[in-house]
């Protein structure tokens, strides 16, 4: 996933960004108002988490914006107001959740998992995507109960695409989604060719993977 942290005491962010970056995801970020609308302006986002109390205004403000610029982004507020009325309206802004501070990292990921599977439709940790199925806590694949041997990306790709699935994704959105913006020409483009040739031999020898669809022209998608 990719997520923009705004968030301006420097130890708490970088404390979310390296966890995040371990667990796999891509973390930009913003310590204001002015840095956050940049970013949201130019990139796109799976996630928001977003502080309330920034330097150069209300971290609410900012809401408006996600949802102009990116709608189908998910946003998560960490805040140390206690007040009632400020998460409510958070949440009628249009923000999924919030997180009091001090919170637990982990619990912070439990929580972005939770929207995830709230918005695509799922109850549960394990997806179902043709014969296979996907674990999402242990971000694994299997048939049949024996587990498949993907990469780290391998499995981040197939499951951005599964979160969008039915819809064509190009391999710019791809390669974005894996590198973020450390894109260098057309290397990591052409590399999005590799992963998908990978994941179609890899699961392939186990059952048909014609769920996934090459666009001509276009890209990728996943069927539902």
């Amino acid at each position: 996933m990719r997520i923009l942290l705004v968030e301006d005491e420097k130890n708490l962010a970088m404390e979310i960004k390296s966890f995040m970056e371990v667990e796999g995801d891509i973390c930009d970020l913003s310590g204001s108002l002015r840095e956050a609308s940049e970013n949201l302006a130019v990139n796109p986002y799976d996630f928001v988490l977003l502080d309330l109390g920034l330097p150069d205004g209300d971290g609410l403000d900012l809401l408006e914006e996600i949802s102009d610029y990116q709608e189908r982004t998910s946003v998560i507020i960490l805040t140390a107001r206690s007040e009632v009325d400020d998460r409510v309206k958070g949440l009628q802004l249009g923000a999924d959740d919030y997180l009091a501070k001090p919170f637990s990292l982990v619990e912070l990921k439990a929580r972005m998992q939770a929207i995830l599977r709230r918005k695509s439709g799922w109850n549960r940790d394990l997806i179902s995507i043709g014969d296979f199925e996907m674990d999402l806590n242990n971000k694994s694949i299997s048939y049949q109960k024996e587990e498949i041997a993907l990469t780290k990306k391998e499995f981040t790709l197939l499951h951005f695409m599964v979160i969008n699935k039915n819809r064509v994704l190009n391999r710019f959105q791809l390669a974005e989604h894996l590198w973020g913006d450390h894109l260098e020409d057309d290397y990591q483009s052409n590399y999005i060719d590799v992963h998908i040739k990978n994941i179609r031999k890899k699961l392939g020898q186990y059952a048909p993977t014609d769920w996934l669809e090459t666009v001509r022209g276009l890209g990728y998608k996943i069927k539902a």
